[in-house]
């Protein structure tokens, strides 16, 4: 699946892939995405804390 809503996505997914110009730059669990600082600051609109 490919979608826009990064925090929907990664609700029901169980693997992430990030793609940056065509390439896997980051790949993991869900699980590990929605605690990764750069995944939930760029993706998720979260601030860094």
């Amino acid at each position: 699946m490919v979608e826009q809503n990064a925090s929907m996505a990664l609700s029901i997914a169980t693997r992430a892939y990030v793609l940056q110009t065509g390439q896997v730059v980051l790949s993991g669990s869900a699980a590990e995405m929605r605690e990764n600082d750069m995944i939930r600051h760029a993706y998720l609109g979260e601030l860094k804390t």
